[in-house]
């Protein structure tokens, strides 16, 4: 059988990039969609709040203007991760992730509606620029300029750069988190590691503010991957963090953390809790319990907690939170609070909302609630198992 022509421009876009500067990318996208028959094509950003998509301009390019996630069509495709067409059939936006990371959509531009055999290749060729935009990322500024929507503190440039990809996925477990304020981030982090059989989860909330505490919180994420990396226990992972921070900021410095490892294969969840709010596991729409466990002191203060374990049921949800989400206030006082928490999360999981985008909704409730000026950090991370082979991705 011979090939298929159409597929060649798919296959080229990586080749055709390996000596262009990130700025080159939108340009190069374009070229390859024109071979596949499409008018134009523009590559649309999220931006490091979750509330725009920002496009990415290219020499003599049309100006495109940024377009919002609530009540758009591009903004539909990015958090359902479906396909969105025009109502003239003119405009195809798809969704572009990078494994399991929403990066943003490219909108292209058709002449009139397309047979069905014709998306397959513009799906494709969506797929290999998520891919060809993470890997330029590294050597450039310009996808990281356009996605800011205003200027980054330092404390949170050092956050963001700490940080591992917001959301992964297999088929027994997802990991998904979110952070506010984005543009002003200070203590609050979270990390993960994923193996063939084991997921290592944490959660961290440093004390104080700041570029100070973003600094503390940049030793205790340093702290636990090198000792998750060594395959320690989880509860010498616990007192290795601690030691650290004690060590090098004395007993007056702290981390507030969540430890935890879930077993793949059987759904088995482990936990410490070291001054830290308990998460929540959310079933069937419903947050059926809180994980206190025999909680310790902060890391740092040398008595971190002892493990505890919870048996989870597949489509399982565990929320982890740092205390600024639910002492966030309203300008009249009010804490934002867990039963708040509690009703949201049903409601988004009720909603049959991805574990991204129920996360992206909570933070922008979170700021909506405490109107836009956060006092503390907000971090959220949900993890969900998914038993054997279940999907939860994709609506």
């Amino acid at each position: 059988m011979a090939p298929d022509p159409s597929s060649e421009p798919v296959r080229d876009l990586l080749a055709d990039a390996q000596f262009v500067v990130p700025d080159e990318v939108p340009g190069l996208l374009s070229e390859h969609a024109r071979r596949l028959g499409a008018l134009d094509a523009t590559i649309f950003l999220v931006d490091y709040e979750q509330r725009v998509l920002t496009p990415l301009p290219r020499p003599f390019g049309p100006e495109r203007l940024p377009v919002a996630v609530e009540g758009t069509l591009a903004g539909r495709a990015f958090s359902t991760l479906n396909l969105q067409w025009s109502g003239d059939g003119t405009l195809l936006w798809v969704p572009m992730v990078e494994g399991n990371e929403r990066l943003g959509v490219i909108g292209f531009e058709l002449g009139g509606r397309r047979p069905d055999d014709a998306v397959e290749p513009l799906i494709k060729l969506t797929a290999h620029a998520a891919e060809l935009l993470v890997t330029k990322s590294d050597y450039g500024d310009f996808f990281e300029y356009h996605r800011r929507r205003e200027p980054m503190t330092i404390a949170s440039e050092l956050a963001w750069q700490l940080l591992p990809p917001l959301t992964f996925g297999c088929d027994r477990a997802v990991i998904s988190g979110a952070l506010a304020p984005a543009y002003d981030l200070g203590g609050d982090s979270f990390d993960y590691g994923v193996d063939a059989r084991t997921a290592r989860i944490a959660v961290f909330d440093a004390m104080g503010h700041g570029l100070e505490a973003g600094l503390l919180a940049t030793v205790a994420v340093a702290a636990y991957r090198n000792s998750r990396r060594r395959r320690l226990k989880l509860s010498e992972t616990a007192a290795a963090v601690d030691e650290t921070i004690r060590v090098r900021f004395g007993s007056e410095r702290f981390v507030t953390a969540v430890l935890a490892e879930l077993d793949l294969d059987t759904g088995l969840f482990r936990w410490i809790r070291a001054g830290h709010p308990a998460p929540l596991v959310l079933r069937g729409s419903k947050v059926v319990k809180t994980l206190w466990g025999n909680g310790g002191l902060p890391l740092g203060l040398g008595a971190p907690g002892d493990e505890a374990e919870e048996s989870l049921e597949p489509a399982d949800q565990v929320v982890f939170f740092t205390d600024g989400v639910t002492e966030a206030r309203s300008p009249d006082g009010t804490f934002f609070g867990t039963d708040r928490l509690a009703d949201l999360l049903s409601r988004a999981s009720a909603g049959g909302n991805p574990p991204p985008e129920t996360l992206r909704r909570l933070v922008h409730s979170i700021l909506d609630h405490q109107a836009g000026d956060l006092q503390d950090d907000a971090t959220a991370v949900l993890v969900e198992w998914k038993g054997q082979g279940k999907e939860s991705l994709e609506v």
